[in-house]
């Protein structure tokens, strides 16, 4: 039997809207990469529909000065939604990103206090953090993200069937690649 997630313990899913995306713009992007298009949609909105169709709540994280790094933008999300009973950290580059995945981790953050969703052996996002994590994620700061706390902590390890945990879009190629994956899901 699974795990059916309750109200009162769904985490909210943080969805990173912060970065600058240089890596795009040197690669020959005409636009920011979260508003380039995916089959007619922006990469951002693609992220977007997935965490609506998980039902879990979100809070997006945009740009400001006072977050330059990473570790701000998260802190900042976990501040915002100080009383979640967890968070999943999500990078607004992964357009490709199952709502049942995103289910699956707030499923495993019941038992957990780390997750992070592992496709062929490649470590992907959201990772997850139960709500005593709170402190620490508040204290974060700079490019680093949360990876001192998953170290401090540890990472339970799950193994999902979603290409989409690991198909960010920080170049070009890399959006032409997420398209390509795309067309093959909907075939």
């Amino acid at each position: 039997m699974t795990d059916v997630l309750q109200p009162a313990v769904l985490p909210t899913v943080l969805v990173l809207a912060a970065g600058r995306g240089e890596r795009f713009a040197a690669s020959g992007g005409t636009t920011h990469k979260l508003q380039a298009l995916l089959a007619d949609k922006p990469v951002l909105q693609h992220v977007l529909d997935a965490v609506a169709a998980s039902g879990l709540p979100h809070h997006v994280v945009h740009a400001a000065p006072s977050r330059p790094g990473m570790g701000d933008s998260i802190a900042a999300g976990v501040r915002a939604t100080a009383h979640a009973a967890g968070w999943l950290v999500l990078p607004g580059d992964l357009p490709l990103v199952r709502p049942q995945t995103l289910q699956a981790v707030a499923r495993a953050l019941q038992h957990h206090a780390v997750v992070t969703p592992v496709y062929q052996g490649r470590r992907g996002h959201p990772v997850g953090f139960a709500a005593p994590c709170g402190a620490q994620l508040m204290a974060l700061g700079g490019e680093q993200g949360a990876a001192p706390v998953v170290k401090m902590r540890g990472a339970t390890l799950l193994a999902v069937d979603d290409e989409g945990v690991v198909t960010d879009v920080d170049t070009v190629g890399d959006l032409e690649r997420a398209a390509t994956v795309l067309i093959a899901r909907q075939a």
